[in-house]
């Protein structure tokens, strides 16, 4: 990090650095552990359309997995990719008429449904003069061992190959819808490192329960998977994550993988045992108070991750080293504390570097990363922010 120090030397902090060498070199691995499979790019972990077109750029990535229909329309007419993925239901009318007025942007663009009601919701928005509108089937992936015992994310209710079958029926029913793939995301394994640190038992804990999980979940995903094959060819059926890349892509059943935390490789991402992803995004807070001799206190820096609160969704002080928050105040909103050896060499005006727990909400903090390449300031690129762009 010293060199990153001195590089941006003439910028004013706070800013934020993204080191290419190391996303360069994440977006290699993740092609290797996709192990031939397609990886869709998953934009709501780097929110940023300089990074997103320089990783397309890489052999094995194909198409984004975008979280809004907003956002999938303007990266369609910004050139970005003919092949992308909402991987959210839409609600939102405007963005639903913007797609219906844009026949290739509906030819590029295919929408996540799991249930009827999304089908009433698109034709009460947009009637029945229209173009043909793309659909994915989202299949909950979660792992239900007992009843009423629910591991995984709270997503779609379709759970069966027989329900998925019903939908899928109603679909091929329906004028004016074309099912063309089926998703499924397992984020209690994708999602969950296996490693935490310091806490054996709970990663015993973990590992048995993506063990299993993964087996109940390749068998069922091919039962979907043939279920909805009997009525209809697909083009895709994708899974996974960063987190779960090598046992997703060797289910014969799934034909593309998404990922896009792995490219960035946030704190989150530290609790893996198959994987390490490079540190490739980091933000400089400088010094602006001397309260004692071994604290330091920064300017801003309350950039907490989404999630359940946690000392896992606060970020990390990277360099210099040996410095932590203060259980007290934690990063706060115009002002965090580090203590530890390092903070009395630290000088007003001095910086410290950090990295967030996820991969794409720095992105919305910061309106321009600064790009590094060896040892040089290469670039400074907007993000989703710095284009006034926001999507949720």
């Amino acid at each position: 990090m010293r060199r990153f120090d001195e590089i941006t030397s003439e910028l004013d902090p706070p800013f934020a650095v993204v080191d290419l060498d190391a996303f360069d070199h994440n977006a290699a691995d993740l092609v290797r552990r996709a192990a031939g499979r397609p990886i869709r790019v998953a934009t709501k972990s780097v929110r940023c359309r300089e990074l997103l077109h320089r990783v397309l750029q890489v052999p094995g990535y194909a198409g984004l997995m975008c979280y809004s229909l907003a956002e999938a329309i303007w990266l369609h007419r910004e050139g970005l990719s003919d092949d992308i993925l909402v991987a959210y239901p839409t609600v939102d009318r405007s963005a639903l008429r913007d797609l219906a007025a844009d026949p290739a942007a509906a030819a590029s663009i295919s929408l996540m449904v799991d249930s009827v009601d999304h089908l009433d919701l698109i034709d009460a928005t947009l009637g029945p003069d229209r173009p043909a509108i793309r659909l994915c089937l989202e299949v909950d992936a979660s792992w239900r061992p007992l009843f009423g015992l629910h591991v995984g994310t709270r997503r779609s209710p379709v759970h069966t190959a027989a329900q998925t079958r019903r939908i899928a029926e109603s679909v091929s029913r329906r004028k004016g819808f074309r099912l063309v793939g089926l998703m499924a995301y397992e984020g209690q394994i994708a999602g969950l490192g296996d490693a935490p640190h310091g806490q054996p038992l709970k990663a015993a804990a973990l590992r048995w329960m993506q063990r299993r999980s993964a087996a109940e979940l390749a068998e069922r995903r091919a039962a979907v998977v043939r279920a909805v094959q009997a009525l209809t060819p697909l083009e895709f059926v994708n899974g996974g994550g960063t987190g779960s890349l090598e046992g997703t892509a060797a289910e014969r059943a799934v034909t593309e993988v998404a990922a896009g935390s792995g490219l960035i490789g946030p704190t989150l991402f530290d609790g893996y045992r198959a994987f390490r992803p490079r540190p490739a995004v980091f933000y400089a807070l400088p010094v602006v108070h001397r309260p004692a001799a071994r604290i330091a206190t920064l300017f801003g820096g309350g950039y907490i991750a989404s999630g359940p609160v946690g000392a896992d969704r606060v970020p990390v002080p990277h360099w210099p080293g040996g410095l932590r928050l203060l259980a007290t105040e934690g990063a706060g909103e115009v002002q965090t504390p580090v203590t530890g050896a390092a903070a009395g060499r630290l000088r007003l005006g001095g910086r410290v570097w950090f990295r967030h727990a996820k991969a794409g909400e720095p992105a919305e903090r910061f309106a321009h990363y600064h790009l590094v390449a060896a040892d040089r300031l290469t670039a400074t690129v907007p993000t989703y922010r710095g284009e006034g762009r926001s999507f949720g």
